[in-house]
């Protein structure tokens, strides 16, 4: 069974994907990945965008609305049906991720570093800080993967969206933070595909020129996903955000149940 490092780009824009992540395009010309676009689930806020790409529910049926909705998520995550498979799991992400698989609300003493087999997230790395630089976290990330050898790793950097919430999505700022994560793509993509593992990368929402991605337009709903290496052949691409969970657990060979059940703590 493939192992999958899941890459979420927050903030990061469809046009500015095809413009700025050359890596990615490099992997899709050569055969090496399959790409599609996909349009952000309303409200195009991260928190509960969140919580529809791990549960496959869009926010309208989680009820989460908005990002000062701190609780678990309703639903079950790709993190809890993939721990009650037996597999194991780990996460370098926003503290939100955290809020919605494993406990909230989130205290850094308790919840920042992550041991615990019976939490969804077993083995967790938490930061709270928007500013927290993207190479540390995919350090993280890295750290978490050769510790615990995970079969469902999130990476998930805050580096593209907070440089568009301070410069807007067209300003060599932003472009430059989409650069910078082509970049670490780069470093750590074919380790990881030469270890087996399958590597799915999106984003959560898009951003517009003000610095803001609530509105309902398409820069801020277009979002991209790759799909890279092998283990990908034989599913297909995803038509909307609300497939990308049931499209993780396929590939985890997790069957995936329909209908909404109440998450644990």
């Amino acid at each position: 069974m493939p192992r999958l490092v899941f890459v979420l780009l927050d903030g990061l824009a469809a046009s500015t994907a095809r413009r700025c992540l050359s890596f990615a395009l490099a992997l899709e010309e050569a055969g090496e990945a399959r790409y599609c676009e996909l349009e952000a689930e309303l409200p195009s806020l991260s928190r509960p965008i969140y919580a529809t790409l791990l549960s496959g529910l869009a926010p309208v049926q989680t009820g989460i609305l908005h990002n000062d909705d701190a609780r678990l998520c309703p639903a079950p995550t790709i993190f809890q049906r993939a721990r009650s498979a037996g597999l194991t799991t780990a996460a370098a992400a926003y503290y939100w991720i955290s809020e919605l698989c494993n406990r909230a609300p989130f205290a850094p003493g308790r919840d920042r570093l992550i041991d615990d087999p019976r939490l969804p997230v077993s083995h967790g790395l938490f930061y709270g800080n928007d500013a927290y630089p993207d190479d540390e976290l995919f350090h993280d990330a890295e750290c978490l993967r050769l510790r615990h050898t995970p079969d469902l790793l999130l990476v998930h950097p805050m580096g593209i969206d907070f440089a568009g919430h301070g410069f807007g999505a067209d300003s060599p700022a932003y472009r430059q933070a989409a650069r910078r994560a082509d970049n670490l793509l780069a470093r750590h993509v074919p380790r990881w595909l030469a270890e087996d593992y399958a590597v799915l990368v999106t984003s959560d929402h898009g951003m517009d020129n003000e610095g803001g991605h609530s509105d309902a337009v398409a820069q801020n709903r277009r979002v991209p996903l790759w799909l890279m290496g092998r283990a990908w052949a034989d599913l297909p691409l995803p038509g909307a955000q609300t497939q990308v969970a049931g499209l993780v657990l396929r590939l985890l060979g997790i069957c995936e149940q329909q209908g909404a059940k109440t998450a644990h703590a």
